[in-house]
């Protein structure tokens, strides 16, 4: 119990996820541009005496021409952008506004636009620059280079709206899943085999317990291997209390260290736990899978009423169940070089896994018999890919499955046909699958 610890320390200070911000992107071009802008055409009057064969006022036409039509250019491509952005947020989930809205593309592309503008008033302002009767060449030339670059990013922006089809979502999804099972799991190196000394937890209380304090705040990522070098260090253990994906309030506990002695110490163990306003797919395959059926259950709502998405967003759900089956769920221990435990942290377990993937869909989708369909051959399937404990968990879903058809409001041609495995949901039907009790009629015989 935290009353029985020894004082325990409170901090507000944990590493924030994330690189550069996005917003410093437009900016530095921005900056970049002034500064050229600036330089450039006096470089090229002291040591570049070459002038565009171009009229005084053809090039004033061209350099206005390039800096109000990039201006109007960007107001356009943003507003319908956002509006892009913020529709398929209503269609698919509102947490896949940030995943949208962080696209580095769209902030390039706003820093070149802007810089192109900017640029073309700096060069505008160096015609016929005291009487001189002269266009700079060099400077119409880069503005010239920026304007194709400028267009090439348009395209590239075009493309860009192409991929909020629903089909590449989806998949874009769980690639990012299947990428994070793949480094959450598989390429760990702090886990030992059965060589590892005997572990003992500690019955005393901890030598310091990490608090937060602060606005709520989501874990991003948690630095394992970071906190085995601090726990061998101080020779003890470290027992983490909160996993990657939750959010901390006030006074959550983060971490319980058993050695740790120093605030020095306090301070390296709060830079291995990482927060962040949003929730990320870093060391997270939840999140990807939580994406995926926020997707499924928003098209099974009565106001979009999209059965055939649910069924898509079940088959990428499917994949990462799959992946997830072939990795050591319960592996939530880090060990040391010579096999000493080090950190004991929190991971989600195959019913997690099976629950988040199947709960909601189940819930919204039982009245949608190309869902029920669906589900089952998901199931059926998964069911034969894992043993012992899992595969008895993936039954009893089963069975709770065709629970809730009994239950529902389908008829009894309905219920049957809801109980039959089909991977399309209303296409080619598998009478050859796992068959539950309530899938049986009273000689055994599965009913298809």
């Amino acid at each position: 119990m935290l009353s029985l610890a020894r004082p325990s320390r409170r901090h507000s200070g944990i590493v924030k996820g994330g690189g550069m911000q996005l917003w410093l992107i437009p900016t530095l071009y921005a900056i970049a541009s002034v500064a050229a802008g600036f330089l450039v055409p006096r470089l090229e009057a002291t040591f570049l005496a070459v002038s565009l064969n171009l009229s005084t006022s053809s090039a004033q036409a061209y350099l206005s021409a390039v800096a109000s039509g990039m201006m109007a250019l960007t107001g356009i491509v943003f507003s319908i952008a956002f509006v892009l952005v913020q529709f398929n947020a209503v269609v698919y989930s509102p947490r896949l506004v940030v995943w949208f809205a962080r696209d580095r593309l769209l902030f390039h592309s706003l820093g070149m636009f802007v810089a192109t503008f900017m640029y073309s008033l700096a060069t505008l302002a160096w015609v016929d620059r005291q009487g001189a009767q002269g266009v700079p060449f060099l400077s119409a030339a880069i503005v010239a280079a920026m304007l194709v670059a400028s267009v090439l990013m348009l395209a590239q922006l075009v493309q860009r709206l192409n991929n909020l089809q629903i089909i590449r979502v989806l998949q874009a999804l769980g690639d990012i899943g299947r990428q994070v099972i793949v480094s959450a799991y598989q390429a760990v190196p702090w886990r030992t085999s059965g060589n590892a000394a005997p572990a003992q937890r500690p019955t005393c209380a901890p030598a310091l317990t990490v608090k937060h304090i602060g606005n709520p705040q989501s874990v991003t990522s948690i630095d394992i291997a970071g906190l085995v070098g601090l726990a061998c260090r101080m020779d003890g253990l470290i027992m983490i209390e909160c996993g990657v994906g939750d959010t901390l309030l006030e006074d959550s506990v983060i971490l319980h260290a058993h050695g740790a002695n120093s605030l020095v110490m306090e301070k390296e163990l709060s830079a291995c736990v990482h927060l962040d306003e949003q929730r990320t797919f870093e060391q997270d395959p939840k999140y990807a899978m939580r994406l995926l059926v926020d997707v499924a259950i928003k098209a099974l709502s009565p106001a979009i009423n999209d059965p055939t998405t649910a069924v898509q967003a079940i088959d990428q759900i499917e994949d990462l169940l799959r992946r997830l089956a072939k990795c050591d769920l319960d592996a939530c221990q880090a060990f040391d070089e010579d096999g000493v435990l080090r950190v004991i942290y929190r991971m989600p377990t195959w019913e997690d896994y099976l629950a988040l993937a199947f709960d909601e869909i189940r819930q919204f989708g039982s009245t949608s018999i190309q869902v029920m369909r669906r589900l089952r051959a998901a199931l059926a399937e998964l069911a034969e890919c894992v043993d012992g404990d899992r595969a008895k968990l993936v039954r009893d879903y089963l069975g709770h499955l065709d629970s809730g058809i009994e239950r529902s409001s389908f008829d009894a041609q309905d219920r049957a046909a809801a109980r039959i495995e089909d991977r399309q949901g209303l296409g080619l039907s598998h009478h050859h699958g796992l068959a539950s009790p309530a899938a049986s009629d009273e000689k055994g015989r599965a009913v298809s």
